[in-house]
């Protein structure tokens, strides 16, 4: 998905899965959810990416996760009873993906209307992973989602690390 236009906005109202990462609320759509499981046990991929964790075996299909703090070069924290995997499922590239992205907890489904988007903010630069893979902002009642483009935050390679 490219940058989106003041214009794009509305399209992108609808309901959103909301999680914590770091104490920042973070929110995917609905659309690509599969599941939300908890962290089975996690077989190392030697010479992976450092911010995937490895792959799972869920239901006989061998599925990659991906550690969202280390992806977005958050500080590690060990995992907790609040920890949890979301399965998503998307069109990425050639073909369906389904992929595993560690979270440190789920929050709840919220509905995002038009009028609570906001282009996410230019930090300058465009090479910090936390703001390359956001779609938008949004502001339901009190609480600031930073809404993410699932394919910026699974085929993009990070700038930094």
């Amino acid at each position: 998905m490219s940058a989106v236009k003041p214009e794009d906005l509305t399209k992108l109202s609808g309901k959103y899965l909301t999680f914590l990462l770091d104490g920042t609320t973070y929110g995917l759509s609905i659309h690509d959810i599969r599941e939300i499981i908890m962290p089975p046990d996690v077989a190392r991929v030697p010479r992976a990416k450092p911010w995937i964790r490895g792959v799972i075996n869920l239901r006989g299909k061998i599925i990659p996760v991906m550690d969202l703090r280390a992806r977005f070069f958050l500080p590690p924290a060990p995992p907790t009873e609040l920890s949890i995997i979301i399965v998503v499922q998307s069109q990425l590239g050639e073909g369906e993906s389904i992929f595993g992205l560690q979270v440190d907890q789920v929050i709840e489904v919220l509905r995002v209307q038009p009028a609570e988007l906001s282009l996410p903010p230019d930090l300058g630069g465009g090479g910090d992973e936390g703001t390359r893979c956001l779609v938008a902002t949004a502001r339901v009642g009190e609480r600031l989602l930073f809404l993410l483009n699932l394919e910026r935050v699974v085929m993009d390679a990070p700038v930094s690390g």
